[in-house]
């Protein structure tokens, strides 16, 4: 593989001066009416109600940035090189072929902790996240419904120990190596590196120190007394909410962000990558393909064989197995994998 200078494996295209780039803060993709959201009311004006509607998204966006912020369990060492740069890296398909809550729920499932109907309801909602949900609220609210059915009335503690064997057994070898080598250039670079993810953070927490990261950003879930109760902190870590959250602990670590770096699969985080000097995408998806080659971002594609857009999607051969009458995901998988 071809190197840039500074050792990071080369990538299509090469970016721009970030004091070209006119970066917008944490503005991002428009929004798409969030049906779960209060109806407008008679006599209400529709551009209040989405004036309204568009205030309650971004309330719950910076809740969710600045509880993960606050929950972010820092690896602290006594001085790095480089204090003043940083590199976040989101994780599913980025960093992890697949969806990560999607191989912790597997594993859960392996223990007889629920059945396969929840596991094939999760791989479904995931699905519809990733076809159609970009900066769709009703595809996020059910992608996180379905994320904390399974974990509601569980003890933190618990979810941290089975996390740690789940992942030596599902996780561990489904790392992209090639991302995994941009974040060791990082560390090497004497730069701090997160992981920015809608993954809980007790589990985006351990996939950071298995790997030797600084630390991680994830969806911060209730919990009273050691257990969970089924509710989020503002929301899901997602679009928005991640850029919150990056600058939210910008702000606590004293993070320039115009020399920090950003890598995303997804379209959905155009916001993390717009909050950076130094932007890059890997195995992108066909929209932020798109916007990479429009605005001269790096890309890396790590994935072999001919490219499909949705790659490495949590719905596998194995969860259409569990679903006994699930064959078209089954053979939606099959036709991906073959083109």
């Amino acid at each position: 593989m071809r190197r840039l200078r500074g050792g990071l494996p080369s990538a299509g295209h090469r970016a721009v001066n970030p004091a070209d780039q006119g970066l917008p803060g944490t503005s991002g993709p428009s929004h798409a009416a969030d049906p779960a959201e209060p109806p407008e009311e008679p006599g209400q004006s529709p551009s209040l109600a989405r004036r309204l509607a568009g205030g309650i998204r971004r309330n719950r966006d910076a809740v969710a940035g600045a509880a993960a912020a606050a929950a972010a369990d820092v690896e602290r060492t006594p001085a790095v090189p480089d204090p003043l740069a940083g590199a976040f890296f989101d994780v599913d398909n980025t960093l992890m072929r697949g969806a990560s809550i999607y191989h912790f729920a597997r594993g859960l499932a392996a223990r007889k902790m629920f059945g396969p109907r929840d596991l094939v309801r999760l791989s479904w909602s995931q699905l519809a996240f990733r076809l159609r949900g970009t900066e769709n609220s009703g595809h996020i609210d059910a992608a996180r419904d379905a994320a904390l059915a399974f974990v509601a009335g569980l003890r933190v503690s618990d979810v941290v120990r089975l996390g740690e064997e789940i992942y030596d057994e599902t996780m561990a070898d489904r790392i992209w190596a090639g991302t995994s080598e941009l974040t060791r250039r990082h560390l090497e670079a004497g730069q701090r590196v997160w992981l920015v993810t809608a993954t809980p953070v007790e589990l985006a927490n351990i996939l950071a120190r298995r790997l030797g990261l600084t630390g991680a950003l994830g969806t911060v879930a209730e919990t009273v007394d050691g257990v969970y109760t089924g509710r989020l902190v503002g929301g899901l870590l997602h679009g928005n909410a991640k850029a919150a959250a990056i600058q939210a602990l910008a702000d606590r670590e004293g993070l320039d962000l115009s020399r920090c770096s950003a890598y995303s699969d997804s379209a959905n985080d155009l916001p993390m990558l717009l909050l950076v000097g130094h932007p890059s995408v890997v195995n992108p998806d066909f929209q932020l393909r798109g916007e990479a080659r429009r605005r001269d971002w790096p890309v890396y594609d790590f994935r072999s064989g001919r490219r499909a857009t949705m790659i490495a999607l949590p719905v596998a051969a194995g969860a259409g197995a569990l679903a006994g009458g699930m064959a078209a995901g089954v053979a939606l998988h099959r036709r991906r994998a073959a083109s």
